[in-house]
């Protein structure tokens, strides 16, 4: 051991530990193909793994990344691999993976332009890039976020703006308390994340106005007669890929509905994995209208498939971002280039871009598209498969990623067909090929495979297949 700075740290390690961080990482990505996704620990078995006293003293580096992992391999999920359906994670590509490897090694903070220029420009370059893949208005702004819920606060915090320079006050500067109202609107399927970022912000979970969603698409006429009960402005947010079955709001209609609101609106679209849509030329008709929106989510470590975290968000009038997020130090005083503290909620931010750069340099347009595509393929492969097979149901139809489903069993009355359900979504994880997710859809228990992942193939998807008829076959016995 030796002193240095007041603490005690072990001598040496540093490239020891590099290489053997670089050996682990390589050899849990190897057994991807074949590993279990999930052995679905108990909570008392990874505390029993992992908890323990604080040291007093220091260890080797190189041992202590072995350690960590060697305790806690029973409840690493091989989420990047290609049999992991649940929610709707993607994985990471090479490209991605060794661009944010990098990013740490090198530790820019990404907040300012001063603290890292070839942070700032990265960044700028990975945003024009994505306007590009999507078609999106050259002249919006927006920024990197961890991920679609920041991007969601980004474009919500952007509306609220919006809607307090309506109501006669700054929003960002004087606060909320004491003004009017402001009025969100949306579906019955937005996602909780939106929901979070109502009450993060201000406006009150409680202020948001619902509609049904029929079958997973807003009902424009309910939508539209709530407006008209409406005097002053309204912020609509509009899903593109519900994330129960991968519908997409008329998003042309909402804006229309937008333009003819006499109090103004403002149209925020939570396009968290949806705006991929985009990149396909026989999917893109789903985001039609996209480009109308004054403000746009999604998610990078979906369907851009590089690691944790990424998400971005666009806005159509930078003026009103920067007021959302701008502020002013003398020791933060600008610098030559672009600043992008100024239009998100962090000051310091890691250097996302980087792997996002990557991703997007090596594959290109059309590798996304292929990407993109090879998904929506897949899970259409899957819903045919579910639609053949005797006892099981699909709930919606799939016109993108996700299939939604459920087992159905004759004599069984509804909640019954809940447990069933919620037991088959546990026999299907504890299996281990597989890996879906429970949900609720229009009041049923249900299962909801995604399908975003770029490893994963027709071979994959037969896998699912059989879990998922195993597991019914062993709850009906």
């Amino acid at each position: 051991m030796i002193k240095g700075a007041g603490m005690d740290a072990p001598a040496g390690g540093g490239d020891e530990a590099l290489h053997a961080a670089y050996a682990l990482a390589t050899a849990f990505l190897a057994s991807l193909p074949q590993r279990a996704v999930s052995l679905v620990p108990t909570p008392q078995e990874m505390a029993l793994a992992l908890d323990e006293a604080l040291p007093e003293h220091g260890s080797d580096p190189a041992g202590v990344v072995g350690e960590w992992f060697a305790r806690a391999e029973r409840g690493i999920t091989a989420s990047p691999g290609p049999r992991f359906f649940g929610f709707v994670n993607g994985g990471a590509t090479p490209a991605a993976l060794a661009g944010d490897w990098l990013a740490s090694a090198i530790d820019q903070n990404a907040g300012l332009w001063a603290g890292s220029p070839a942070a700032a420009q990265t960044e700028l370059v990975v945003l024009r890039w994505l306007q590009e893949l999507f078609a999106l208005p050259g002249a919006w702004q927006g920024a990197l976020t961890s991920g679609a819920t920041m991007a969601n606060l980004v474009g919500l915090a952007t509306a609220r703006q919006w809607a307090g320079r309506q109501l006669g006050f700054d929003a960002a500067a004087d606060g909320l308390a004491g003004r009017p109202p402001i009025i969100v609107a949306g579906s019955s399927e937005i996602h909780l994340s939106a929901v979070k970022c109502l009450g993060t912000l201000g406006f009150g979970r409680n202020q948001l106005r619902r509609v049904d969603a029929h079958n997973g698409e807003v009902d424009l006429d309910a939508l539209a007669a709530l407006l008209r009960d409406i005097d002053g402005p309204v912020i609509l947010i509009g899903n593109a890929g519900e994330v129960n079955s991968g519908h997409f709001d008329d998003l042309a209609a909402l804006a229309d509905l937008r333009d003819g609101h006499p109090g103004g609106a403002w149209l925020h679209v939570d396009a968290a994995f949806g705006l991929f849509a985009a990149v396909s030329p026989r999917l893109a008709h789903l985001v039609r209208g996209i480009e109308r929106a004054d403000s746009v989510a999604a998610d990078g470590h979906k369907w851009l498939n590089v690691p944790y975290d990424c998400g971005f968000a666009f806005v159509r009038d930078g003026a009103l971002l920067r007021e959302a997020f701008a502020v002013a130090g003398a020791y933060v005083a600008g610098g030559a280039g672009w600043d992008p503290f100024t239009h998100v909620p962090e000051m310091s931010r890691r250097f996302r871009g980087l792997a996002a750069w990557c991703a997007l340099k090596a594959y290109g347009r059309a590798g996304y598209r292929a990407l993109v595509e090879r998904c929506v393929d897949n899970a259409g492969a899957f819903a045919r498969w579910v639609e053949a097979t005797p006892g099981i149901e699909l709930m919606n139809p799939a016109p993108l990623n996700i299939v939604c489903f459920r087992f159905v069993r004759r004599g069984l009355d509804g909640a019954a067909h809940d447990e069933l359900n919620r037991a088959a979504v546990r026999a299907i994880q504890a299996d281990g090929r597989a890996f879906v997710t429970g949900t609720v859809w229009q009041g049923r228990a249900a299962i909801r495979a995604a399908f975003d992942n770029w490893r994963t193939t027709p071979a994959d998807v037969g896998l699912l297949q059989e879990a998922v008829a195993q597991a019914g076959a062993s709850l009906s016995a």
